[in-house]
Formats: C-alpha cells, sequence, structure tokens
C-alpha cells in the first residue's frame, strides 16, 4: 500500500518537472534600435510584404499607421473617430482587420485604399490581434486565445494559455512566429512564446531594462508592440509611448 503511494506520489513529482522542464527561459540581444515615435500608444505592430504598420489606441489618439521602421515617421496615417480605443490589428488574405476595445467591433478595410469594408460584432473587448495565415487570433486580456474565422468572424476555437499548469492572464500583443504564438503580458516587462495547439508556455523572454531608464518620461508605459519580419527574419518590439523600436534576438539564459 505504502509502496503504491510512494511510486504515485514520485510520478507525479516526475510529471511536474517535466512540465516544469519544458519551458525555456530567454533573454535578449539588441542587435538594432529604431526611432519610434512618442506619440504612438501601440497597440497593435506587424509587418506585411516588408512594411511595417502599427495600430495607436487612446481615445482621442487613435489611427492606424503604415511606419517608416529607419525614422519612426508615419507614411500613412488613418485617424479614428474620438469614440473609438483602437487596439490590435493584422493583415490577412488582403484584408485589414482592426479591433477595438470596448465598443466590441472589428473593422475591416482595404489596407491600400483604407476604405472601410465591412464590420464584425466581437462579443468581448479587444486587445491583441495576429494571424497564422489562416485565421484570426485575438486576445482580450484574459488567460484565454480565440481563433476567428476572417469571412465570419464566427469563434472557430480558444485556447487557454498556461504556464507549468498555471494560467496567464493579461496577454495582450500577439504575434504569430515560427508556428507559435508570441504575447506580451500586460504591465509587465514578460513577453511569452505559446504553443497553440495545447495552449502551454514553452518560452518565457524578459524584456527587462530593454528601454534605458535615461530615456522614460513621466508618461511611457508599458513594452507592448512585438513584430515579426518574415522576408528578414527578424524580431522587433517597443512600447506605449516610447522614443525607440529594437531589433532583438532572444537567448536562453544559462
Amino acid at each position: 500500500m505504502f509502496k503504491r503511494i510512494s511510486i504515485l506520489i514520485t510520478l507525479l513529482l516526475l510529471s511536474i518537472l517535466a512540465v516544469a522542464q519544458n519551458v525555456t527561459h530567454y533573454t535578449y540581444k539588441i542587435n538594432k534600435e529604431y526611432p519610434h515615435s512618442r506619440a504612438s500608444y501601440t497597440e497593435g505592430l506587424f509587418f506585411n510584404d516588408g512594411k511595417l504598420y502599427e495600430s495607436i489606441g487612446q481615445y482621442g489618439e487613435s489611427a492606424f499607421l503604415q511606419v517608416n521602421l529607419e525614422d519612426g515617421s508615419a507614411i500613412k496615417s488613418t485617424p479614428f473617430e474620438s469614440k473609438y480605443f483602437i487596439e490590435g490589428s493584422c493583415i490577412l488574405n488582403g484584408y485589414l482587420y482592426i479591433l477595438t476595445w470596448k465598443h466590441y467591433t472589428c473593422f475591416v478595410y482595404n489596407p491600400e485604399t483604407m476604405v472601410k469594408m465591412a464590420d464584425f460584432r466581437n462579443p468581448r473587448e479587444g486587445w491583441g490581434m495576429t494571424t497564422d495565415g489562416k485565421s484570426l487570433i485575438i486576445s482580450d486580456g484574459s488567460s484565454n486565445i480565440y481563433y476567428h474565422d476572417p469571412l465570419t468572424f464566427m469563434e472557430q476555437k480558444k485556447i487557454k494559455v498556461k504556464l507549468n499548469g498555471k494560467s496567464v492572464n493579461n496577454l495582450n500583443e500577439l504575434e504569430y512566429i515560427d508556428g507559435k504564438i508570441w504575447a506580451n503580458i500586460y504591465l509587465t516587462d514578460f513577453i511569452v512564446i505559446i504553443d497553440p495547439e495545447t495552449g502551454n508556455v514553452i518560452g518565457k523572454i524578459d524584456c527587462t531594462g530593454i528601454l534605458s531608464s535615461s530615456l522614460r518620461k513621466r508618461d511611457t508605459d508599458v513594452l507592448n508592440g512585438i513584430a515579426y519580419d518574415p522576408c528578414k527574419k527578424k524580431i522587433y518590439v517597443t512600447g506605449k509611448y516610447w522614443p525607440k523600436m529594437y531589433q532583438i534576438s532572444i537567448v536562453p539564459e544559462k
């Protein structure tokens, strides 16, 4: 009897240890830094066909931008009515999708002309958005990530994100990189790498100190914004009202 209990406890401890060992902890290496507009409250950040796009939030400040990476200026800017707080965005199948925070709407635009094509009712708050090339992948500030059909906006599935068996809340801006979902954890300096099949966190990136204290002002806000350029296989990060954007590599912690 006692031997059996001992074996069960041992197996349980081994399974817990195995889960913990599946999470790789990373730090970062800054390869290059670029100017970023201090006026941009970054919500969505992504590349499409080599062009950098950014959606910025706050009531009365919300806009969608095409950004010149080299100098941080807006090549194109589409402002939104002051009643909208714009959040995550992405381009899929030639259409631009833009979330609102508490207006429960996802706008659909022609990304070249910025003519609105449609809008969908979003059943929850809009936070981050990315795509795997098939679905819209959306966060709402909880530990859930939702997959939506881009044609109907019907929910296809939901995954619960967990780190060592515990739910990870405050998932914010999202990016899809090499088959995995990367997510900012709101109000922290951490980015998690998520297995989209299981919802398990398989990597955690500590970005502490990436924006030096000398560059911070009173209104400088949190890390938020992950963009992957698949053409150059480079990763970029920034934050809300940050003066810099950083092209980084991730490095396993020793």
